[in-house]
Formats: structure tokens, C-alpha cells, sequence
């Protein structure tokens, strides 16, 4: 699956986790996360990285994050230019 690189703004807590708040993507476009639902790590490859289950608006989207970096899988949309 492809990759798509943003920032993420994180909370860094006492006890050493990360809450992220908002993803921006390259664009400069940005949403805020409203809730950290889960966090999990790969099983048998099943991704790079650590996987955040968040909530933005009322949709749950994942964020990954290998290392310091931070990714999200693109939604590739077609275009009917017919």
C-alpha cells in the first residue's frame, strides 16, 4: 500500500505515550483527532509500525507511525472525465 507522509501533533505524556491531536497533510489541510480509540502493533506484517485507531469527526481512520515519522494510507479516488 502506498504511503503518504504528514505531521501529526502529539500530546507527550508523563508515562511516556503519545496521544496524537491532529494530522496535517502536506497540502497544509488538517483535522483534529478526537479520541484515540486503540493502538496496536503488527502482527505477521500486517503494517509498518504502530497503528492508532482515531476518531476524526465521527469517522474512525488509522495513523501509523514508524520511529519519529507518521504516515496514513491515501484514499485514491477515480475521476469520470467522460
Amino acid at each position: 500500500m502506498d504511503k503518504l507522509f504528514v505531521n501529526v501533533s502529539c500530546e507527550h505524556r508523563a508515562d511516556g505515550t503519545l496521544r496524537p491531536q491532529k494530522v496535517i497533510l502536506p497540502d497544509g489541510r488538517a483535522w483534529d483527532i478526537r479520541r484515540t480509540l486503540h493502538v496496536a502493533e503488527p502482527v505477521e506484517d500486517e503494517f509498518e509500525g504502530i497503528r492508532y485507531t482515531v476518531l476524526i469527526g465521527s469517522a474512525e481512520k488509522y495513523i501509523y507511525r514508524m520511529g519519529t515519522q507518521w504516515y496514513v494510507h491515501p484514499v485514491h479516488t477515480e475521476v469520470d472525465t467522460s
